[in-house]
């Protein structure tokens, strides 16, 4: 399940930044909504260490379902971010 969306801004220093875009568009409830919102940013605060200073504005794919695996995709996609 790939799909995922990054819009990615540079800065001179300081730690990377995470924000994120779900909508009702991802996922009806709530509930869901929120479930996805964990698990990016359980990914990011995993791998915030290695990223530098970025901005990182992370959109998942329609109809993503919040699991151990969509942090392991994360986990594996957001170190090819940094420079």
């Amino acid at each position: 399940m790939n799909g995922y969306t990054f819009y990615v801004a540079r800065r001179e220093s300081g730690e990377a930044r995470l924000g994120l875009l779900v909508s009702r568009r991802h996922a009806a409830r709530a509930v869901v909504r929120n479930g996805i919102k964990r698990c990016i940013r359980e990914a990011f605060r995993l791998t915030q260490g290695d990223l530098g200073a970025l901005d990182v504005l992370v959109r998942p794919p329609y109809g993503a379902q919040p699991s151990a695996k969509m942090v392991a995709q994360l986990r594996a996609l957001l170190p090819r971010l940094k420079p």
